[in-house]
């Protein structure tokens, strides 16, 4: 894969988090994806799980907002946004995003971790999966393709691993639904 399908999978992302559509993400965008995802797993708006993904999505829109130089409770516009996250990605790299994307992910296990060992396992990334959009009948079989040491589980370092992987365009499994 390339830099080209990196490039794509961050449009896809913009428009994906772009909840109104106004060609603009702010503050409720973030917010709006979070609780879209939690009321997707039927998860209490309430819980704690959830208010931990709604935290996390609010320091990442304030980490793009700083990098894409836009005002606290300002909108990042689709350029900004591509550049702000195409730096993260092409010249800051891996140990950027896993801060950027780091409390995301581990707010997703906990959200999806019904078991609460720490990991998500088949079941529990299908149900991550279709909580993001991902249509169910595409979703059984991306586990197999994830899990690369073959455990039947996902550590919150690994589900990392594969965000990463996919948004940096080396992993050609469906993520954003």
């Amino acid at each position: 894969m390339s830099t080209a399908v990196a490039n794509d999978r961050l449009v896809k992302r913009f428009d994906k988090w772009d909840t109104d559509g106004n060609g603009v993400l702010e503050a409720d965008d973030f917010l709006g994806e979070a609780l879209r995802i939690a009321e997707n797993l039927g998860k209490d708006t309430a819980s704690p799980e959830v208010q931990e993904l709604v935290s996390a999505f609010r320091g990442l829109y304030e980490n793009l907002a700083e990098k894409a130089g836009v005002s606290a409770g300002g909108g990042i516009g689709r350029e900004q946004f591509l550049a702000a996250t195409g730096d993260m990605l092409f010249q800051e790299g891996e140990a950027s995003f896993n801060r950027a994307l780091g409390p995301v992910v581990k707010a997703l296990v906990s959200l999806c971790d019904d078991n609460h060992d720490g990991e998500i396992d088949d079941r529990e990334f299908r149900a991550w999966l279709t909580g993001v959009g991902v249509p169910a009948s595409e979703a059984g079989d991306m586990f197999r393709k994830v899990d690369v040491d073959g455990s039947g589980r996902l550590s919150e370092e690994e589900l990392l691993r594969v965000v990463r992987e996919f948004h940096f365009g080396r992993l050609d499994v469906e993520l954003l639904g």
